[in-house]
């Protein structure tokens, strides 16, 4: 009897080991238990200081029951307080203490990063990381001073981290950035020689091709759009008899936008509100009622094409760019509010945005005419154009039924403004206009380097509905000007090819 019952102890005793074993050994990876999170929007967690205190260890588990340890670990696995968050959801929280505390987290990590990547703490970086303390490192050597942007390598939000030293600004969105050396010598070169009394337009053109510095792009652009004359004694006659004559416009048509020619207004009002999706400024009335009357002026001064749609979206590059030479800061001012600023100057902006985008359509009138044979012509031309640079690509298209019509008329129509960041387009538009017909016949080769730069994706994707969602929605919202200066080259490689022979755009029989 007492054998059995040793037996029956002995067996018990074996099973409670087995079970304790099994879960200690599974205790690593217990289900629904906290582990950090790696990836780039979660760096790795930092080691502490040796000199930190370190927390009591607990008392030895081997007697605990390996069970109730589980359940210890796992019991709120699954309850994150979902009344918390309902409650949260329903707070009214101010704008203004949102930005604030926002700021403070941003300037906060700032700091602890540089602490972190500067501290004895600190591992073996990767080839990535000393690629670009070295290129920091040499940027420092010619003279720019490094900032705190520069020493953060990791943590969320690396690409839109702001340096500590920024000061407010007001309503603008975006701070303006340092002018780098090759930056700053070339805005001295452009202002010697604008500062002349005859302005070499050539060699303005030639040094403007490859971008113009913000703050001498608006008086460039103006020049090299033939708004304002090369004679430097000219400039301020021009100027103050051009605007005159605009307003003497306002005054003698925009009264007929209710009457005769009512139509045309109310397009343009349907139209002007939906550019949203490139200004965000245009939810403002006083900009809205700025486009309305420079697209209605225009349209009734060329009755031959009136107001066609995408033109609204030609004023955009224009006026922000003019409106920049009053704001000290960068281009990108989606939410400053324009009636801050005196009504002279707002009358300025409006009335140089008139006549630079003027002289914009006189070369590409035919884009905008009846049936719009210059756009056709154009989209007939890059077909031709692709096929030869990129048959694959046109094989692909022409397999799957995809028009080059479906998707390239608004590139010709809107000069790609609605498929490039606005301060893309600008950077664009400073080449476009150190180009002879830059906004005609150089647009064309852009635009076939632009479908190319996608050509990979447009390959991978297996039907009509696919090519068609992705040639309308191509991911360029990250494109900053390093992009568009490698297309522009490609452009211009194009252009060297082809723009001497003709017959490359003909149709083969």
């Amino acid at each position: 009897m007492s054998a059995a019952v040793m037996s029956s102890n002995s067996n018990q005793q074996h099973k409670g080991n087995k079970q304790s074993s099994f879960w200690k050994k599974n205790s690593t990876s217990l289900p629904g238990s906290i582990k950090p999170v790696y990836g780039a929007q979660h760096p790795p967690m930092q080691a502490k200081p040796s000199s930190a205190p370190s927390t009591p260890k607990k008392e030895s588990r081997q007697n605990k029951d390996a069970f109730q340890d589980f359940e210890d670990n796992t019991i709120d696995a699954w309850d994150d307080g979902d009344d918390d968050l309902i409650a949260m959801a329903n707070m009214n929280i101010s704008l203004k203490d949102v930005k604030s505390t926002a700021m403070a987290v941003i300037h906060s990590h700032s700091l602890h990063s540089k602490f972190s990547s500067n501290g004895a703490t600190d591992t073996h970086s990767s080839p990535q990381e000393e690629s670009l303390e070295k290129r920091h490192r040499h940027g420092s050597d010619q003279g720019d001073p490094p900032t705190h942007t520069e020493y953060n390598h990791g943590g969320p939000g690396v690409g839109v981290r702001l340096s500590s030293t920024m000061t407010t600004m007001g309503p603008i969105k975006l701070a303006e950035g340092r002018v780098s050396a090759r930056e700053a010598h070339k805005l001295e070169k452009i202002k010697t020689i604008l500062s002349v009394p005859n302005t070499d337009l050539d060699e303005l053109k030639k040094i403007s091709w490859s971008g113009i510095p913000r703050p001498i792009r608006a008086t460039t652009w103006k020049i090299l759009s033939g708004y304002l004359p090369a004679s430097a004694d000219r400039r301020a006659l021009t100027l103050q008899r051009k605007r005159k004559e605009y307003f003497g416009f306002i005054d003698q048509y925009f009264e007929t936008r209710t009457s005769t020619h009512k139509d045309v207004f109310r397009q343009l009002q349907k139209d002007i509100p939906r550019m949203t999706q490139i200004l965000e400024m245009m939810r403002q009335p006083l900009v809205q009622e700025i486009f309305e009357r420079v697209l209605y002026i225009w349209a009734i001064r060329h009755p031959a094409s009136g107001y066609v749609q995408g033109m609204n979206d030609l004023v955009t590059p224009f006026f922000v760019v003019y409106l920049a030479e009053f704001v000290d800061n960068d281009i990108e001012m989606d939410n400053f509010d324009i009636s801050q600023l005196p009504k002279e100057t707002l009358d300025v902006i409006e009335a140089d945005s008139f006549w630079c985008m003027s002289k914009l359509l006189d070369g590409i009138q035919d884009n905008y005419t009846f049936a719009q044979p210059g756009i056709q012509l154009k989209v007939n031309a890059l077909k031709e154009l692709v096929k030869r640079i990129d048959a694959p690509l046109h094989t692909h298209l022409m397999k799957h039924s995809v028009e080059f019509l479906q998707f390239s008329f608004r590139w010709m129509n809107n000069l790609l403004t609605r498929e490039l960041p606005l301060k893309c387009t600008i950077r664009l538009w400073d080449t476009y206009l150190s180009e002879p017909d830059g906004f005609a016949s150089f647009h064309l080769y852009v635009c076939a380097a632009f479908l190319c730069r996608f050509s990979q994706d447009l390959l991978r994707e297996r039907d009509f509905q696919g090519l068609m969602m992705l040639l309308q929605n191509l991911p360029t919202h990250h494109w900053q000007n390093e992009e568009i200066d490698l297309m522009l080259a490609e452009a211009f490689k194009l252009k060297f090819m082809f723009a001497d022979a003709p017959n490359h755009f003909k149709k083969q029989s």
